[in-house]
């Protein structure tokens, strides 16, 4: 057996604390700033590093706020929150955390533009006073918790709107989003439509319309730190549920960081399928897994569009960085697709479905109920990180309602120039196979901020065929006589 002896020369001393004027505190910052936050909502907590660099000990006499305590910021010291610490030690060359929270009241700013709250974290040691600013920049908001919207409302674009929990549009009525509106979603958060949805449905702009622009409207997580803004997966997504109607618009919107853009949820095939109309709109950064039905214990993968028995138009359209699929369109539905830019890298994803999957069946279904989807695709660039990225599960069963032209595809499943085997075969009708189409810049050619337009010298440049209705891309620049397959117009420099 060992015994430990403490021997009398050997027990811990007290730490020696400095009294001197001049043993000042160092900090990790001189300023703890919070992005914008909406009011009424907790932000993240912030951390603060208080350092002593001395080889004594201080006594920190006192840490407090400038301001009333809670308004709107709080502290939490050694594990303890409070208005007041007094009598704080801090061991020679050791550091202390703060932790600093902030939850903004609401405020009379008159329009959009966020508001500063400013406090000041006040430290005395040894007589010295010392300061860290506290910043956080508020935003006034329309907050939807858990609410069956009223009928046929319209969002105003004055202030964001923040989605908690399930946010319903009733039967028979509708929601109406106006242009520039923002739409900030939290964990767990859906808009669910069992009446008509209506984004941006008159909107005629003019000249170009850039990806900052203000009167696209905005839908995205409500994490307003840079980190989060790639981040897919920080809420649910909208929802089209059956029996919602065939009038459904979707136009000039972005649709980011959900676990699916858009689910037209009809999986019981009721007749008519929910229809929905997608123009000069962007998905990105979209993905989520073991999404379910309540009434459908298998789960499904997230999509930038899901379709369960629904039929799609979809028009200069953006899908990027999708972690399943760009687009599924399951047990049937009619699927019009023109012009459309599907450049499908995922860097952040070990992906395997092909972005466009169109299947007879429903995948929470088994057996499934077999209805054959009819599918046109015209003048797209489906593209991405794998092989095939594009995949018509039982082909041989809906042949015929099967048909792509003057498109740009990455696929090694229907080389052919001919239909073959059940298989389509897609070397024909225009179409341009395995050719890389060169977009500008992309996970794999840049890092930063990408760039899915076509690059000068594209080899698919002006290989696609004008369609009537669609002279202008999701820009809306004019494409001219012999446009671009793809979202994009090619605009020479």
């Amino acid at each position: 057996m060992l015994a430990t002896v403490l021997l009398p020369g050997c027990e811990p001393k007290e730490e020696l604390v400095t009294t001197d004027g001049s043993a000042r505190l160092e900090f990790s910052a001189d300023t703890v700033k919070f992005d914008t936050v909406f009011v009424q909502t907790r932000t993240v907590t912030k951390r603060l590093w208080v350092y002593n660099r001395n080889k004594r000990a201080v006594q920190v006499e006192e840490i407090r706020l400038a301001g009333p305590y809670g308004q709107p910021y709080k502290l939490i010291i050694n594990g303890d929150s409070g208005a007041v610490r007094q009598q704080v030690l801090i061991r020679g060359k050791d550091s202390l955390l703060v932790l600093v929270k902030a939850t903004l009241g609401v405020n009379n700013q008159p329009d959009n533009k966020p508001f500063l709250t400013e406090d000041q974290l006040l430290f005395r040691t040894n007589g010295n006073d010392q300061q860290v600013k506290l910043l956080a920049f508020g935003q006034n908001a329309y907050f939807h918790i858990d609410e069956l919207l009223p009928c046929n409302a319209v969002w105003r674009n004055d202030k964001p709107h923040v989605l908690y929990g399930q946010t319903v549009v009733g039967p028979n009525c509708t929601l109406t989003i106006e242009e520039g509106t923002q739409v900030f979603c939290h964990a767990g958060a859906q808009l669910v439509v069992a009446g008509q949805l209506q984004i941006n449905p008159n909107l005629q702009p003019t000249g170009e319309v850039k990806p900052d622009d203000r009167r696209i409207v905005r839908f995205q997580g409500d994490r307003r730190e840079e980190f989060y803004n790639d981040v897919p997966g920080q809420w649910i997504g909208i929802a089209l549920t059956e029996g919602s109607g065939r009038n459904h618009v979707i136009r000039y919107c972005d649709i980011k960081n959900a676990s699916y853009g858009l689910l037209l949820s009809n999986p019981d095939a009721q007749q008519p399928f929910p229809k929905v109309t997608v123009e000069n709109t962007t998905f990105r950064n979209i993905s989520g897994a073991g999404l379910t039905f309540s009434s459908l214990g298998n789960s499904f993968d997230g999509g930038g569009i899901l379709s369960f028995s629904g039929d799609c138009d979809v028009r200069n359209s953006l899908f990027t960085n999708c972690g399943e699929y760009a687009l599924g369109g399951f047990q049937g539905g009619i699927y019009n697709l023109q012009y459309c830019t599907f450049a499908n890298y995922t860097p952040q994803f070990q992906r395997k479905t092909a972005s466009l999957t169109f299947s007879d069946g429903l995948p929470v279904r088994v057996p499934p109920r077999q209805i054959n989807p009819v599918i046109s695709l015209q003048n797209c660039i489906v593209w991405g990180s794998i092989a095939d990225e594009l995949f018509f599960n039982n082909s041989s069963r809906y042949l015929s309602q099967i048909s792509v032209q003057n498109s740009v595809l990455r696929t090694q499943e229907y080389l052919g120039s001919a239909d073959n085997g059940g298989k389509p075969g897609l070397a024909r009708a225009g179409n341009l196979l395995n050719t890389d189409p060169k977009f500008k810049r992309t996970p794999e050619t840049a890092a930063g901020r990408y760039d899915y337009r076509l690059d000068t010298l594209s080899p698919a440049s002006n290989r696609a065929v004008p369609l009537p209705g669609l002279s202008r891309d999701l820009r809306n620049l004019s494409r001219g006589t012999a446009p671009d397959p793809g979202a994009y117009e090619r605009v020479n420099p």
